[in-house]
């Protein structure tokens, strides 16, 4: 299994995916214009010689190497709002007193904004079902914040992660079908697919701009803020234990949850370190190395049983060639999973 950047030739595969990801994963719409545009402007963005993040967009896949079928997609926007807004709910709390009357009440509101303007995010997280299992998913997901760690200079210090919000198997959105619905005149499959395409001056022009009350909304629209679609719970669980928080930031269409970090707080990007290629077979104990080859247009990220010996990662020699290296190269490298230590003791390179 190895990860790296989308291809033209990825197409079919990568529509594959987005048809069977259904409504609310906004950023991978079952559209061959806009997937195109998105490889095209990933491509684009890898070849520029970049020194702070900008509008850039990198698009990532993960390839079974053996049956040649891209199973999973990922993606990393340098800096969202630049371009066009990027719109949020802040879910905050509003007090009304009436010392008269002896009444004190407790609001929960929710107020559009663009707080989030100029962070990276992360997106486009889909993984086919038939492949959720073993390493799959954290290789996918983790191996965007080695690439972070790589090339800190394209990326903000701030990252968050728009979650997929709650909707049932028939993509009914209970938080879309009291607040959002009310102004696009129209259903969510429809409006996440318009919001797809990439454009979000329709959001500026029909959202309300005042603060809406909780407690106006249905029950069940009330209950779903800040829930994530049952499959994204993986995924934000995931997120969490490398550092990521809600900051009571829902998105505008289902609710769902963002999910924000300091960059170099993230566990993965500070945990990892650049050691020393060697090819060998090793015997006794390992652990699952999550491994990248530090490149840019030919980045490779793989998962190889392991462990480190000095300043040296001892991997078959399958898996050197799998990250496009030879023995003696060096590669950033970090456990898949949270042990609760670094790979060794000394500082983060």
């Amino acid at each position: 299994m190895v990860i790296r950047p989308a291809q033209s030739t990825d197409l079919e595969d990568i529509l594959e995916l987005a048809a069977s990801a259904g409504t609310g994963l906004t950023t991978l719409p079952n559209n061959p214009d806009t997937i195109s545009k998105k490889i095209d402007n990933s491509r684009k963005a890898l070849s520029q010689d970049v020194k702070q993040p900008g509008s850039d967009y990198y698009f990532f896949v993960l390839e079974d190497s053996e049956e040649r079928k891209v199973i999973g997609t990922s993606a990393l926007v340098s800096a969202v709002g630049l371009d066009d807004a990027f719109f949020s709910y802040k879910l905050g709390t509003q007090v009304s007193v009436s010392p008269d009357l002896g009444v004190y009440n407790h609001h929960k509101i929710l107020t559009l904004g663009n707080d989030y303007t100029g962070a990276t995010e992360i997106a486009t997280l889909f993984l086919a079902e038939g492949h959720r299992g073993g390493h799959n998913g954290h290789l996918l997901s983790k191996s965007r914040f080695l690439f972070l760690a790589d090339h800190p200079e394209r990326f903000s210090e701030k990252v968050i992660a728009e979650m997929r919000g709650y909707s049932d198997d028939h993509g009914y959105s209970p938080f879309w079908e009291a607040l959002g619905k009310r102004f696009f005149k129209m259903d969510f499959a429809k409006a996440d697919a318009v919001r797809g395409l990439g454009s979000t001056t329709f959001i500026s022009e029909l959202m309300p701009k005042y603060p809406i009350y909780v407690d106006m909304l249905p029950e069940e629209a009330r209950a779903v803020i800040g829930r994530v679609h049952p499959d994204t719970a993986p995924a934000l669980s995931l997120l969490k234990r490398e550092g990521f928080t809600h900051q009571n930031y829902v998105d505008i269409f289902d609710g769902g949850p963002t999910v924000e970090v300091q960059r170099n707080a993230i566990r993965t990007v500070a945990h990892s370190h650049i050691v020393e290629l060697v090819a060998g077979e090793l015997s006794g104990n390992t652990l699952p190395i999550m491994i990248s080859n530090r490149k840019l247009k030919d980045y490779r990220c793989i998962v190889a049983q392991s462990r480190l010996e000095g300043e040296q990662l001892m991997i078959p020699q399958s898996s050197i060639d799998a990250l496009g290296l030879s023995a003696g190269d060096t590669v950033r490298a970090v456990e898949l999973f949270d042990k609760r230590r670094s790979l060794r003791s000394n500082k983060t390179q």
